[in-house]
């Protein structure tokens, strides 16, 4: 492409020159540039068969609402930001999402779409941290009902298995494309139709006006639950289009994402889409109740200056205004410490408001895995773990003194036989190395709590997983940290090579956990030859352990863990 230049008609003719020198330098320059790129792309492609993308004008498939376009990158159909929901803004904000409206062109499905609207990250953790993580947070917009899907055959008679993945960040933040293990390249490639999708976030998808403007809002508490509902009948309806089975999904979720799933497992509007679940790192039991999430609805409209019954002062709020409201009434309400009350049924006491699911006694009607495993999704399997250190910040350091000092405060009488029974799993473990895995631990125990109820169910099987395997980045002090299991189970550690440096030690690893993911997704058993996986045994603790040598073991670290408990 190139620009006209027009000049004055009375332009001094030296001008005239420069200029047209100068457009002929840029020319040559552009298109030597161009060839350049062009070359390196070609030559990158020929050393590595699996990064050559190309754009077939055929690579379309017609989804029930029209067709999409997407592209090909090593042998694997991608499509990004196929619209699954109409916008969720402007007139449609806060209520059900809807199928979106039908387009008659070709739609190119070639990047991702927009991300919910969500709190600004900020300088989150330090330089290390963001380093092993490599966060994108995309563009945000409130028509971010999209899902991306990659797989290895267009043909509806592939019947493939089918993997969705929920993204963490709580239920306030995150999105589909936030980091780099959540790219599906490499599972499609090995058999697998992967999906991923963006939801309602915070505010737009969890703010409950059922109290405030009357039965068109009755289940605004949960739109961002059903807003993947939504997305699930997508699946169902399009998703043999892309080679995969619609009677053969496996939802897969982690922190934030876990829960998710664990809220999906309990809701009736759910049951049928999906028929395995895998719940990584999010398995505290969360609902708000109905009563505290219409405290939270009216104490952000007053933020904004409205009264009950001006529900439109929510909805012509700026996205960023209505976020900051929400900040600051969950600040307000939650002053003092309030916590959740016990009877809610979560290990962990987490503070009384904030935005996330809602017992509404309407789309959901109880704490998932509060006290049992729902009745909703007894015939679903679940694969449910925790990585070893989880949140341990690769920066800090501690003394033994320190240790001691921060045991003691949180767990009182405990803190001799918690110090002696972590000397005695982990031998030679610095103070720094003994508090990251004292906060990986207190998750391990709620995965272990989730895993016996659903084993308690007597129907489907429950497996359990612990992920141990150590980075050798940044001199070992990441550890097994949160998140850093996804590039494992999704065969990603090149894309994650900050992370994991792509080492063949990782590669290993990555490629036993997969296998079990994709075992998981075909058939409901994970086990693969030479790593047999049995269903957990509350009365065993039996537990895969991932790690440079990957196998079954029966409460790995017991002492450690019982004395936490």
């Amino acid at each position: 492409m190139s620009e006209e230049t027009t000049l004055p008609a009375d332009a001094p003719e030296t001008d005239r020159r420069l200029l047209v020198g100068l457009a002929a330098a840029s020319a040559a320059a552009f298109a030597t540039g161009f060839a350049s790129s062009a070359d390196a792309q070609a030559a990158k492609a020929a050393a590595d068969p699996s990064s050559a993308i190309s754009t077939p004008i055929a690579e379309v498939v017609e989804t029930t609402a029209g067709k999409v376009r997407g592209y090909i990158r090593g042998g694997v159909h991608t499509f990004k930001g196929i619209p699954y929901g109409d916008t969720t803004g402007g007139a449609n904000r806060f209520l059900p999402a809807k199928a979106p409206a039908p387009w008659s062109d070709v739609k190119p499905c070639l990047t991702y779409g927009p991300v919910s609207p969500h709190p600004a990250r900020g300088d989150w953790g330090q330089q290390e941290t963001q380093f092993v993580y490599d966060w994108d947070d995309g563009f945000e917009g409130e028509d971010m009902l999209r899902i991306n899907v990659w797989t290895g055959a267009l043909d509806t008679a592939a019947k493939r298995p089918v993997i969705l993945w929920i993204h963490g960040g709580g239920f306030t933040s995150g999105s589909c494309q936030e980091l780099p293990s959540y790219d599906g390249q490499n599972m499609a490639a090995r058999g697998v139709v992967f999906a991923s999708v963006n939801h309602r976030l915070g505010p737009f998808g969890f703010l409950d006006l059922s109290s405030l403007g009357g039965a068109a809002y009755a289940g605004s508490g949960n739109n961002g639950m059903t807003d993947l509902v939504l997305a699930l009948q997508w699946v169902r309806d399009n998703i043999a289009k892309f080679g995969g089975d619609p009677a053969n999904v496996t939802i897969i979720g982690q922190s934030g994402g876990g829960m998710k799933v664990s809220t999906l497992m309990a809701m009736p509007s759910a049951k049928g889409l999906f028929h395995r679940a895998v719940v990584m790192s999010g398995s505290i039991p969360f609902g708000t109740a109905q009563a505290d999430a219409h405290t939270l609805a009216a104490a952000t409209l007053a933020e904004l200056g409205g009264k009950i019954g001006e529900v439109d002062r929510l909805k012509t709020a700026t996205a960023a205004e209505l976020i900051a409201a929400g900040d600051r009434a969950i600040a307000k309400l939650n002053a003092g410490g309030g916590l959740r009350p016990p009877s809610a049924g979560e290990p962990i006491r987490l503070p009384r408001f904030g935005w996330g699911p809602v017992v509404d006694n309407k789309i959901l009607s109880e704490v998932p895995f509060a006290t049992k495993a729902p009745e909703a999704s007894r015939d679903v399997p679940l694969i449910v773990g925790t990585a070893r250190e989880e949140f341990k910040d690769p920066s800090a350091s501690f003394t033994d003194a320190q240790l001691r000092e921060i045991l003691s405060k949180n767990y009182g009488g405990k803190t001799d036989a918690m110090l002696q029974a972590f000397a005695s799993d982990f031998p030679g473990a610095t103070p720094t190395q003994v508090m990251g895995v004292i906060g990986g631990m207190s998750w391990r125990n709620d995965a272990l709590r989730q895993a016996t109820l659903k084993a308690a169910q007597g129907a489907a099987p429950a497996y359990n997983y612990w992920f141990t395997w150590q980075t050798a980045q940044l001199d070992g002090r990441p550890g097994a940290f949160h998140c850093i299991d996804i590039g494992f189970c999704f065969d990603n550690t090149a894309r994650l090579e900050q992370a994991t440096g792509n080492t063949p030690a990782a590669k290993a690893v990555a490629k036993t956990m997969s296998t079990a993911w994709i075992n998981f997704a075909r058939t409901g058993d994970p086990s693969q030859p030479g790593v047999a996986w049995s269903p957990f045994d509350p009365a065993k603790t039996n537990t895969m352990v991932y790690d440079n040598k990957s196998a079954q073991v029966n409460d790995p670290a017991g002492a450690a863990r019982k004395s936490m408990a």
